[in-house]
């Protein structure tokens, strides 16, 4: 305390501002995201990796097949939206993210179909998903989209087989739907409830070979006992319905959805996905032939 006592006023206010640059350097987190909480689940060198029975409507007819959303949170470039190699050497232009890579895969007939998601969504800024990509390859060929916020809106790249679908370049208004997967797990307070401009799942919007836009949806949410919840997007224009149930405590787990498309002739397709496994796990590190045993484990 004596050597306290004799310090001088200059380097008292050393200290006070070294200690304000500190908590101004921390990041703000987004609201009802609990850093120690979310730290403790998320920051621990591993992914969650969840495994779904899937159910698939493709061509009138309901496949089955496997689900498989993988979250985990890395580091990413707000200048070039990438994943950053070496994040300690550009601080600044570090982003922390929680991201959600989803396959599908079930065969129609003879040949099958792949699918992947991938989204990124800021852990503590208040900003949406700086990109968004989806891939859809199967026999016949395959396509790609791709949506990049810049400047308030997405900006939206669509590659495709398709002659009519490909190599189209627009601008999209609108909140990503299959940001819901990742916001529901950051905290469900942060899914935005009622009528909202949401840009439609870009799977969908392949399967279903319809125009890529923004379009009216109502969003709500309720719970169903057992510390159980859904959210419900409705899309009356486009005759699209999507239930999303998860968990109602930390870390809010996904445990299934549900995607229903009326079409104009009212013909239904109905795609169920119910969760079976979860593991946290480095699977990037378990690339040997030894930890093929996981897959079984994790019903694969």
């Amino acid at each position: 305390m004596q050597k306290l006592a004799r310090l001088t006023l200059p380097l008292y206010l050393f200290l006070f501002l070294g200690a304000v640059g500190l908590v101004s350097c921390a990041p703000e987190n987004r609201e009802g995201v609990v850093e120690t909480q979310f730290a403790s689940y998320w920051y621990q060198g591993t992914a969650e990796v969840n495994v779904f029975d899937l159910q698939q409507s493709r061509y009138g007819v309901v496949r089955p097949g496997k689900a498989v959303m993988i979250f985990v949170t890395e580091d990413f470039s707000k200048s070039k939206q990438v994943k950053l190699d070496a994040p300690e050497d550009r601080p600044s232009d570090a982003q922390k993210v929680l991201k959600l890579n989803m396959t599908r895969d079930f065969v129609t007939g003879v040949y099958p179909y792949h699918t992947m998601l991938s989204v990124f969504t800021p852990v503590y800024e208040e900003s949406p998903a700086p990109k968004l990509t989806a891939s859809v390859t199967e026999w016949c060929g395959q396509s790609f989209t791709q949506l990049n916020h810049k400047s308030g809106k997405y900006t939206a790249k669509q590659f495709s087989y398709f002659e009519s679908e490909g190599d189209l370049e627009s601008k999209l208004d609108g909140q990503a739907e299959e940001e819901l997967f990742t916001l529901i797990r950051l905290h469900p307070d942060l899914v935005p409830l009622g009528n909202v401009t949401l840009i439609p799942s870009l799977i969908f919007q392949r399967f279903a070979h319809i125009p890529l836009k923004a379009e009216q949806a109502t969003i709500s949410r309720k719970a169903l006992g057992s510390d159980q919840a859904e959210v419900k997007v409705v899309y009356a224009e486009i005759g699209r319905t999507v239930t999303i149930r998860y968990q109602q405590l930390f870390p809010f787990e996904i445990t299934g959805f549900t995607e229903t498309w009326t079409k104009a002739n009212g013909q239904q397709e109905v795609t169920t996905a119910t969760r079976t496994h979860l593991r946290q796990m480095p699977y990037w590190k378990q690339n040997e032939q030894v930890y093929e045993s996981l897959r079984k484990e994790l019903g694969l």
